[in-house]
């Protein structure tokens, strides 16, 4: 008896929040914003051709992930790797030396 007393309190507490909860919907998105379904995709597409110049990536690549730059944030991430292998090399997590 007493599970089926906990499931009425669960249940109960279930329904009460559920009534106590304000309902809201979300606002309309603007109309500026580029469909985000299939259907908005395939409408865009059948209303006429897309310029080029908007679908093409940036022109200029950046340098954050070159690694023979000094200032790249990958060039400081390898280094520290080296030095943190160079003290206690790892392999998976588990240091190799005994």
């Amino acid at each position: 008896m007493k599970s089926l007393k906990a499931a009425v309190v669960a249940a109960g507490s279930v329904i009460l929040a559920g009534v106590a909860a304000p309902a809201f919907a979300a606002p309309a998105a603007p109309a500026d914003l580029p469909p985000t379904s299939l259907n908005g995709a395939v409408d865009t597409l059948a209303r006429g051709p897309i310029n080029v110049e908007d679908a093409l990536p940036l022109q200029h690549q950046s340098d954050a992930l070159d690694t023979e730059n000094k200032d790249s944030v990958l060039h400081t991430v390898n280094g520290a790797a080296e030095a943190l292998n160079a003290h206690n090399p790892l392999l998976g997590g588990l240091p190799l030396q005994g």
